[in-house]
This record gives structure tokens, C-alpha cells and sequence, in this order.
């Protein structure tokens, strides 16, 4: 299939950033087609296990580049349905960070305070909420105890959760057969639809080119349903507006494999990305010392044993999350349940010769699972990745048939990224290994280097031409009509879960689209009701397009 068609605005990806620009564009009157690089499923489709060809390996999108590795989604819905619904606001010292730059690197119109109108209109939508101490998981109860029993704080998080529909059944992160998490299925992306605006699954951008009239022409590869390193068909679209969305790992390799046609890009395009500061730790729980220590006890002689039990991240500590700390001291630490796969090849095995991540010691320890308590880290890292020369189609060079692919970003941790990560180490250590509580071990970086789930900055806002791919209304540097609404346009860590930050941003940036739309003749207005909260809304087949 070759052909070529026309719309107001193409947007590429279809997770918080492209679905809340669809939305808002098609309830505005303009024409709006999405690309969607994975497929298109609903509540029904999620599968409740890891075969390869159910949905857990079809909607995730891991990639392995030279010293750090991305895991992103790869799906109609985007992040939003392979995340854990955690959607905290980050905190004011977040937007006031100099980083490796040595200077403020948000723009200057954007603080936490003026942010915050929009992260009401998210949180109105998605719905967030604060869950209760009723609602915690035994893994969330126990690593409060823990904070506890050291003098720390914990606090369930604000989440994107409907409580009345969630079963407990913890494969929240591979989407919700409940439609409990409120992903971009429920709210923004039905509404689009029924405005208008067309999904198309299995469609993969690979570049941007201009037309004759000043306009944009995107290329797109239609991949296979079951073995996405299969291209079944080419096509182009052409646009007078273009809204990147395809996440941090995937804007700046398309951007950079448009050079050529559109011409020189910003400097900052596939530089300064982070990941989050992210970092993860599994502590294996002794379970005489958490009953005779913390007093806790699940009958039947059973102080924990409760890894796998119950939803994702439910309660956090934040008490290094204080402006007044030095930058890089400052971090989040969540209890954060990983399913089975990566989390049980890369957690480290105490005192085994060779790799940490295989061996005798490794085996007894996966024996041990159902005693396991993950602590996940975001703390403030130097945006030091980089992306290298583009591979010839996608974001990556794919190695098996879903899921996995060998990626052209380099990560080269500075010290203060190091820093980072070894006071935030050293501070779940002091909390889960008083008292003979825990044995705390960290994720090997040996194997795939670092890694994240909240890929940011490869193409971000700011105020300086030097260091910021976008002005502070997101559109690209000297390529007008461009825009980046995903997480590549965060300018660094934020110490919290990103979706929210990233979801208000886009939020933020459509008056200016809008804007920039009607000055390339798009009839469209921006002001257009906000979609019911929870709406539920189901898309259907028959308007999913293409």
C-alpha cells in the first residue's frame, strides 16, 4: 500500500501528548489524524499473563542502547496504559533546577504556580485522587512500617485509580482489563473520536519532509500486527500542523532522520536526555525480624510474603523531596510492584562471583520472591544521554518480533548523577536494613546499563536556542508548525512520576497550537469543554481509520 492524503493536523503518538492535542484539535474543528506506531486494545485484550504474542510483550516497547535502556509503550494510549496510574504533581524546586547547563533550565514562564491550572485540568479528566491508608497493598503497609520504625514519612500517592472497579489483581501495568486505571482509553482518546478525530494502529513515522506550499509531509511504514519487525506497506500524509508524540526515546530519531528534507535541526534534538534519575532496588525482607521487629503478621504465620499481591506503586517516601537540600540530593523513593521478566533477571543476588544478575545465588534468591520489596528511586540526574546516528526505520534495530530492540542512545552517568544514586542507595539501605529488616540490593547496571520508564528531555522547552530544541510554546526551533507535546519536552528529571507533568504541559501547549494552526489557515478554535472525567467511552472499530 502506497498512497498519499491530507489532513489539518498529523500527530504522531497517541499517549498524553498526542491524545490531549487530538482531543482538543478535533473538538476545535479541525481535521486530526493520529499515527500510532503499536496496536489498538481494549479492556477485554489485556492478558493476564507473559507469553510471547499476548499483550504484555505486544505493548511494550524495550530498548537496549549503550549504557542506559528505555522501556516505553507501544500501543494506542501510549504510557498511559502501561503505567502504574501514580500522578503526582512534581514539586516547585523541580521547575527551578540549573542541571548541567549551570542555569535555570525550564523557560521562565513556566513555574510550579503557573503550572498548576493545568494540572487541574488533567487531574480533572483523568480523575486523580488521593487514595487512603485503607487501600494500601501489604508491600505499600510494609515499606511504611519500615519508614516508619526509621523515623521517615510515607504517604499513599494521588493516582489515576477508580477504586470500585479495581480488583487488586496487579497487572495494572500491562494495561487494566477493569478499565479501574484511568488510561487515555477512558477520557481524552473517545473523545477525540467521537470529534472526529481518526486512531490509526500499527503505523510508524519515519520522517518529515516539506511540501511546496510551506506545509509537511509525513512518511510512515504500516508494521505487522504480530511481528512489528515486518513493514507491510508504505505511505505519506501531509499536514498543515505536526504534533510529535512518540515519547522521549522515539521524537528525536524521527527529528533526526528529517534532517535532511526539512533542513538543519535545533542542536539540543537528541541531546540532554534523562531518565528520570531512575534507579531501582529490591530488598529481600527477613520475615522473622518484620514480625518480631515491626510486628506484623498476615495469619497463618506469615509476617510478608506479599511481593505479588495487590496494584502498583500505592505508597511513597518524600522526605528528601526539600528545596533546601543541595541539587542531587534530592529524591523520591516508591514502593513499586515489578512483574516478572526484567525485574527478576536484573535484581542483584548478594556475594555471587561473576555477573550479580546469574548463578547458585541468584537462584536461591528468586526462591525468595514472594518476600521481595522494590523501591524505586527518582532522583535528579545531568541529562547526559545522547542519541547517535538514527537506524534506517524506527527507533530502533529490532531483534525479536515484539518488545525488544537494540536503540542508538548513549548514557554516560556523571558524577553528580552517581551522586545521586548512591545517596538515594544508601537511604533505602538505612530504612530497610535497621534492625536486620531486609537485605537491600540494587539492579545491575552490567547487563543493560541503566534503565527508565520515564524517558525525558531528548528534545525539550526552554528559553535558550543552545540547549532547548523548543521555544516555551513547544514548537520546534526554526521549523514552524512543528510540534513536541510528549515527555522529550520535560527539560530534566523531576524526582516524581512524570505523567501528570508531562499531561499538564500538553495541556499547556495547545493555545499556542491552536494559535499556529489558524495562522496556516486551519479553521479551528481552542476552548472546547474538557472530556467527562472517566468517561469509559469505548472506541470502536469502525473509527479507528486507515
Amino acid at each position: 500500500m502506497d498512497n498519499t492524503e491530507s489532513t489539518d493536523v498529523l500527530i504522531v503518538g497517541s499517549g498524553f501528548g498526542g491524545a490531549i492535542a487530538a482531543y482538543h484539535l478535533a473538538a476545535g474543528g479541525a481535521r486530526v489524524v493520529v499515527l500510532e506506531r503499536g496496536p489498538w486494545l481494549e479492556a477485554e485484550d489485556f492478558d493476564h499473563d507473559y507469553l510471547l504474542g499476548s499483550s504484555y510483550t505486544r505493548v511494550f516497547d524495550f530498548v537496549a542502547g549503550n549504557g542506559m535502556s528505555v522501556l516505553g509503550g507501544n500501543c494506542v494510549g501510549g504510557g498511559s496504559v502501561v503505567y502504574f496510574a501514580a500522578l503526582p504533581r512534581a514539586p516547585g524546586f523541580a521547575f527551578e533546577r540549573h542541571g548541567s547547563i549551570g542555569r535555570r533550565m525550564w523557560p521562565a514562564a513556566i513555574s510550579r504556580d503557573t503550572l498548576d491550572p493545568w494540572y487541574d485540568r488533567v487531574s480533572q479528566v483523568m480523575p486523580v485522587r488521593q487514595q487512603t491508608w485503607d487501600e494500601v497493598t501489604y508491600a505499600g503497609g510494609l515499606w511504611a512500617a519500615a519508614c516508619d520504625h526509621a523515623g521517615r514519612t510515607a504517604n499513599p500517592v494521588p493516582v489515576g485509580i477508580d477504586a470500585a472497579k479495581c480488583t487488586n489483581c496487579n497487572w495494572m501495568m500491562a494495561g487494566c482489563r477493569f478499565d479501574a486505571k484511568q488510561s487515555l482509553l477512558t477520557n481524552y482518546l473517545p473523545a477525540a473520536i467521537s470529534h472526529g478525530a481518526e486512531i490509526r494502529p500499527l503505523h510508524e513515522v519515519q520522517q518529515i519532509s516539506r511540501t511546496h506550499d510551506g506545509g509537511y509531509r509525513v512518511h510512515y511504514n504500516l508494521v505487522d500486527d504480530e511481528d512489528y519487525r515486518i513493514h507491510t506497506g508504505t505511505g505519506t500524509i501531509e499536514a498543515k500542523i505536526v504534533v510529535l508524540a512518540a515519547g522521549a526515546g522515539a521524537t528525536p530519531v524521527i527529528l533526526q532522520r528529517s534532517e535532511p528534507e526539512l533542513g538543519k535541526m535545533p542542536h539540543a534534538v537528541g541531546r540532554y536526555f534523562s531518565g528520570n534519575g531512575e534507579r531501582l532496588n529490591t530488598a529481600i525482607i527477613n520475615e522473622d525480624r518484620v514480625r518480631a521487629v515491626l510486628g506484623l503478621d498476615r495469619g497463618n504465620g506469615i509476617a510478608y510474603e506479599a511481593n505479588q499481591i495487590g496494584k502498583g506503586p500505592v505508597v511513597a517516601n518524600w522526605d528528601k523531596l526539600d528545596a533546601s537540600l543541595p541539587e542531587y540530593s534530592r529524591f523520591s523513593l516508591e514502593q513499586l510492584y515489578f512483574p516478572p521478566g526484567l525485574g527478576t533477571i536484573l535484581a542483584q543476588a548478594h556475594g555471587a562471583d561473576g555477573p550479580a544478575w546469574f548463578g547458585v545465588e541468584k537462584k536461591e534468591m528468586l526462591k525468595q520472591w514472594r518476600s521481595w520489596l522494590t523501591i524505586f528511586q527518582m532522583t535528579e540526574d545531568d541529562n547526559e544521554g545522547v542519541f547517535g546516528p538514527p537506524p534506517p526505520t524506527g527507533n530502533a534495530f529490532r531483534i525479536s518480533q515484539q518488545m525488544l530492540g537494540r536503540g542508538p542512545l548513549n548514557y554516560d552517568p556523571t558524577p553528580n548523577t552517581l551522586r545521586g544514586w548512591a545517596e538515594a542507595d544508601a537511604e533505602v539501605r538505612d530504612i530497610l536494613e535497621r534492625d536486620g529488616l531486609a537485605t537491600v540490593l540494587p539492579w545491575t547496571n552490567d547487563l543493560v546499563g541503566a534503565y527508565t520508564v520515564h524517558p525525558l528531555a531528548s528534545c525539550r522547552i526552554g528559553d535558550d536556542p543552545a540547549t532547548s530544541a523548543l521555544d516555551d510554546r513547544h514548537e520546534l526551533r526554526d521549523h514552524p508548525g512543528i510540534f513536541v507535546t510528549d515527555g522529550s519536552a520535560v527539560p530534566g528529571a523531576l524526582t516524581v512520576n512524570p505523567a501528570l507533568t508531562i499531561a499538564a504541559l500538553a495541556e499547556r501547549a495547545i493555545p499556542g497550537i491552536v494559535a499556529a494552526a489558524r495562522e496556516r489557515g486551519v479553521d479551528v478554535a481552542y476552548g472546547a469543554p474538557l472530556p467527562s472525567p472517566g468517561a469509559n467511552a469505548r472506541p470502536l472499530t469502525a473509527t479507528r481509520g486507515g
